[in-house]
């Protein structure tokens, strides 16, 4: 079966964990929607902090492979955290991108269900995002911590067991793409970039953000060309991304989208966004900034989706962080 990603499940308020960071299903083709939005200025973690349980014990150096020792029939009750592991580096914040390594341990049979360091030794790339398990294990501590928290039944959804997370908070990653420059190639829009590393934008009359309008023709076929080349890992199909994005209309350079505007990056996986946003990733490295022109065929068709109109041309500015690649298992 295929394994999907654990970080697209999302804490909310009511102490139960939904789907998040995936646009409907892969039969539904949209255009990326941020999975965290919360404001990164407000530091404050869906779980709360306690003391942990007497009996529960994580055993294993820091970034690699730990035993969790349960208390006998302990289930838990409630949503909570203890940092087991002090760090010394910055406060981790929504919006942040991390190297981080999970265990995932169900407390009814004591069974690991996630291991990252099995496939990710170095840390797997993190979105840290309150509405997230992950990001709600580390949001608020300092970088290089170690916390375990508890999720009590059914957060994963009607019937699923209690479950304890133990999460290591390696090193942040950058939030803009930082790989080798590439010549702009012509015939494709023209970005420049603010020094956070945004694209710049403008603001029509109407009070719209504008990129700078494409002076060539409209192309017939998906194009894409990178401004920067990165030497991370490769996104492979199926995988769950982390990227800063922002897309507008062809023929305006009206912006209906942008991560960058609402201030924290987003994650999706490539097979549940539009064909050509999916060509655009698929075979990219981790650190490449990528332009890519969508026609109609390969986006929304002669469907309007919000500010899109039908039979619209798109294009995007995308910086890829980081990537969750997907599993197969007999």
């Amino acid at each position: 079966m295929r394994f999907r990603p654990i970080a697209s499940l999302s804490v909310v308020a009511a102490a139960a964990l939904l789907l998040a960071g995936c646009a409907g299903s892969p039969d539904q083709a949209s255009t990326p929607d941020a999975t965290g939005t919360a404001d990164a200025s407000q530091c404050q973690s869906a779980l709360a902090d306690a003391p942990a349980p007497d009996g529960l014990t994580v055993s294993g150096d820091f970034q690699n492979k730990v035993a969790v020792t349960l208390p006998e029939g302990y289930t838990p009750t409630a949503l909570q955290r203890t940092t087991l592991i002090e760090g010394t580096g910055q406060k981790i914040e929504a919006g942040d991108v991390l190297k981080a390594s999970f265990t995932l341990i169900y407390t009814d049979s004591g069974e690991v269900q996630l291991q990252t360091v099995d496939t990710a030794p170095n840390g797997m790339d993190t979105l840290i995002s309150p509405q997230q398990i992950f990001g709600a294990a580390l949001q608020c501590v300092p970088l290089g911590s170690r916390t375990v928290s508890s999720f009590p039944a059914g957060t994963l959804g009607e019937g699923s067991p209690a479950f304890v997370l133990v999460a290591d908070a390696i090193s942040e990653l950058a939030t803009r793409a930082e790989g080798t420059e590439v010549a702009p190639v012509d015939g494709m829009p023209t970005v420049t970039f603010d020094d956070n590393g945004a694209p710049t934008t403008t603001t029509d009359a109407d009070g719209k953000q504008m990129l700078p309008k494409p002076t060539a023709a409209a192309p017939t076929e998906v194009r894409i060309e990178n401004l920067r080349q990165g030497s991370g890992e490769t996104v492979n199909p199926g995988d769950q991304v982390i990227v800063q994005y922002t897309g507008a209309l062809y023929d305006s350079g009206q912006v209906f989208d942008s991560s960058w505007q609402r201030g924290t990056p987003a994650q999706f996986v490539t097979n549940q966004v539009v064909d050509g946003f999916r060509q655009a990733l698929e075979g990219q490295t981790v650190g490449s900034q990528v332009v890519v022109v969508i026609p109609p065929s390969a986006g929304y068709g002669d469907q309007a989706q919000g500010d899109i109109p039908a039979n619209s041309t798109l294009f995007f500015v995308v910086d890829i962080l980081g990537v969750q690649h997907v599993e197969t298992a007999g």
